[in-house]
Formats: C-alpha cells, sequence, structure tokens
C-alpha cells in the first residue's frame, strides 16, 4: 500500500507526513498542521507507531497531539521526552507492511536518519526530488547553526551504500514525491545527482 501524505492540504508551513498502512501502521513524522490526527483518521482509527527522521520544528509539532490520540510508540535517533524506542544505525524497524533498515545521515540535522525498505527511501530532509533549488535531486540545507555540509555529503555517499536497486520511489520531506518510470531515471540517479549539487560546496540558495 502507498504511504499517504497526510499533511497535503496544510496552509502552513510543514515537512511531509507520511501515513504507512499495513501490518503496522506507521507515521514517518507528524508535521506540524493542525488536524493532522483528524486527517490520520480518514485512513485508519490505529496507528502503531511514530518514527521521526529528525525532530526539527516542521517534522514535530504535531507529534504531541498524534501520540495523544493514537497511543502510539515513538522511534527516535535523538532524545525526546515521549521516545519509547531509540533508534540504531542499521537496525531494522518495521513500516506498514516492509521492515526498513535505519540509516544514519547527519548534516542537516545530527539526530537525522533515513529509512530504507526494499521498495522505498524515506529520506527526511538530506535528500529531496524538489525544493525550489533544484528540481530533480536537491539536498538539505547546511547554512545554519549546528548543520555541516561536510557531513551531508559523507551521508549521501552512506545512504547509496544501503540503497538497493529495487528501490523505486522516494518519500522526501518536503517536496513531491518521486516514482521510478521503467524508462527513465531511478532513486539512485536522483540521490546522485543531490549527491553531486552537494559536492560544489556552493550555496544552495543565492541568499546564503
Amino acid at each position: 500500500m502507498e504511504p499517504i501524505c497526510v499533511t497535503s492540504d496544510a496552509e502552513e508551513f510543514t515537512c511531509n507526513a507520511y501515513l504507512v498502512l499495513g501490518e503496522h501502521p506507521t507515521l514517518v513524522d507528524a508535521g506540524t498542521m493542525p488536524g493532522v490526527v483528524d486527517a490520520i483518521r480518514e485512513h485508519t482509527d490505529e496507528l502503531d507507531a511514530v518514527v521521526l527522521t529528525h525532530q526539527h520544528t516542521d517534522h514535530i509539532g504535531e507529534l504531541d497531539a498524534v501520540l495523544d490520540a493514537f497511543d502510539a510508540d515513538l522511534y527516535a535517533y535523538g532524545d525526546h521526552p515521549r521516545r519509547t524506542h531509540a533508534l540504531e544505525p542499521d537496525e531494522t524497524v518495521p513500516i506498514g507492511d516492509e521492515m526498513a533498515e535505519v540509516v544514519y545521515t547527519p548534516g542537516h540535522a545530527s539526530d537525522h536518519v533515513s529509512f530504507v525498505t526494499e521498495t522505498k527511501l524515506f529520506s527526511g530532509d538530506v535528500v529531496v526530488y524538489n525544493d525550489g533549488a533544484f528540481d530533480d535531486g536537491s539536498f538539505g540545507r547546511t547554512d545554519m547553526a549546528g548543520q555541516s555540509r561536510e557531513r551531508l555529503v559523507e551521508s549521501l555517499h552512506d545512504l547509496l551504500d544501503h540503497l538497493p536497486e529495487t528501490v523505486t520511489a522516494m518519500y522526501a520531506g518536503h517536496g513531491d514525491v518521486f516514482e521510478a518510470e521503467e524508462e527513465g531515471d531511478g532513486v539512485r540517479d536522483v540521490v546522485e545527482r543531490a549527491l553531486e549539487r552537494a559536492e560544489r560546496r556552493e550555496p544552495k540558495y543565492p541568499e546564503q
């Protein structure tokens, strides 16, 4: 079953929060959209877990509301008072009907992880398909305190090392979902373009 972006109707700045149904109903990031609980309930009454790519405000603004509404477990790499499971690099966690490998991908955030299943990449903000800077492979901003372009570049290399050829869709924290077609670029191509652009060490946006 394909992930559902439950923050797609947001009028405020938020991340993409993905509801993945199946044996283990899971929300990847919570976003900041008021009413996200109602959006989730349009599809399910049960939520096993929320898994966080990282804890920037746009990814956790409605986290407490979601946890309260569904009594869900919280999987996170960084400390959080409501965390029930501390994520470790290279472990696997259930998301929907698949198991996802946890890949530690800091640079945009020190606690950033990505989730890789046999068919999907949940990349958070380390790599996105389009974001206004680039339209077919971009990378998370690294110009704010606590961020590092050098570490993000390392993370993109690590992500490629953990990315099987069977992955055909990328669900990023911002921008559009990327789904590979039979003829054309695949998810690896998108990540490799983002890496090449990040390695230029140039400002992502002109005003930086």
